[in-house]
């Protein structure tokens, strides 16, 4: 029997109190900041075995998980009962990535070549499906989609490149409906160069920008991004995240607003490799640089924690653990041994994360 909760790793207390100088700036705050609730995930009752990749909290008490096999669960009272909302389809989907905005309206996307990659929408909590996207195209390979956190109603789904571009889709009535995007609005990638399905956080929203992370073409994983919410696209930097082959580069990037990023990855085949995992930009991801200390290993997903300090809180999650920095990315601790693949954060200290065999936790600082 699983345990229903994994405790912090963090024994030193030089080091803690360390990390409470980062975050308060002040030794002298810092000696009382080491009184605040140290990082814990409790796991939450799924009565489910499988892989939850797409996570989508609307609150400390609402959320969405989607996942392997056509499974999408929700939750409203904060994880201590989940109902299977899913789909009716003959196919065994693989839902990769979704997103929420109350417990009756979630848009959920499945993955897989051609006519395994599709879009449905919900606006009644998941009684009933609307299928807003199929794809007809045997090339295309869609990843991830993301809405614009200042018109809901705008969003973007991201394609693996076809003919040497990212192939974009894009919405203006909340997932309802999807368009295309033309040739000329698509991104140029290079040879080998793709996304990663593997949490939702490789496409990314914040301050008016969009935001794509990369891997798989040398020498580094790539940031590119938009200014003018996806019209246009072009490369932001490279991130100090290798990305030699097709099992590494960028799995997740998330900005706090227009200055401040961070971005984390490595190689899923390599998970337990620490070098090269992390880095952080204060200028819009022109320019990044290494974290000094990165997480435990691989990580597939990341979340800021915005009510945690002023010098940037952030949770990373990945296959060998969690790991949480309270300096904008610079410095990385790590606090369970658990497996997530993905983590988001809302209402300010709340986080959630999901995974493999049915996993799915929150944690409260």
């Amino acid at each position: 029997m699983a345990p229903t909760s994994t405790s912090l790793f963090l024994t030193a207390a030089a080091v803690i109190s360390s990390i409470a100088t980062l975050a308060t700036g002040s030794p002298v705050a810092a000696a009382a900041d080491t009184a605040l609730p140290k990082p814990v995930w409790t796991l939450t009752p799924t009565q489910s075995a499988q892989r939850f990749r797409g996570l989508a909290p609307v609150s400390a008490h609402t959320a969405w998980v989607a996942g392997t096999n056509g499974t999408i669960l929700r939750t409203e009272d904060g994880g201590a009962t989940w109902t299977s909302v899913g789909p009716q389809s003959p196919d065994a989907l693989e839902f990769r990535d979704i997103a929420a905005w109350s417990a009756a309206h979630a848009v959920a996307l499945s993955i897989g070549a051609g006519p395994a990659s599709r879009i449905y929408a919900t606006a009644d909590g998941g009684a009933s499906w609307r299928l807003a996207f199929a794809n007809a195209d045997p090339d295309a390979f869609y990843d991830a989609l993301a809405f614009s956190e200042r018109d809901p109603a705008h969003g973007v789904a991201v394609s693996d490149p076809v003919g040497g571009r990212f192939r974009l889709l894009e919405t203006r009535d909340q997932g309802l409906s999807w368009t295309l995007l033309p040739s000329a609005m698509r991104i140029p990638a290079r040879a080998g160069e793709s996304a990663f399905a593997a949490s939702g956080t490789c496409l990314e929203t914040r301050a008016g920008r969009w935001y794509l992370a990369t891997g798989g073409a040398a020498p580094w994983g790539r940031v590119l991004g938009s200014a003018d919410n996806g019209a246009s696209w072009g490369s932001v930097g490279e991130t100090p995240i290798p990305a030699a082959n097709a099992s590494q580069g960028v799995f997740s990037v998330r900005f706090r607003d227009a200055g401040r990023g961070i971005v984390v990855g490595g190689d899923y085949q390599d998970p337990t490799r620490t070098s090269g995992t992390a880095g952080w930009s204060e200028d819009g991801g022109a320019t990044w640089n290494p974290a000094a200390q990165g997480p435990g290993g691989y990580r597939s997903g990341a979340a800021w924690v915005s009510g945690l300090c002023s010098k940037g809180a952030a949770v990373a999650v990945g296959p060998t653990g969690s790991d949480f920095t309270l300096d904008g990315g610079r410095t990385w601790h790590g606090f369970d041994d658990g497996s997530f693949d993905a983590v988001e954060c809302v209402g300010g200290r709340v986080c959630w994360a999901s995974g493999e065999k049915g996993r799915v936790a929150r944690l409260v600082f």
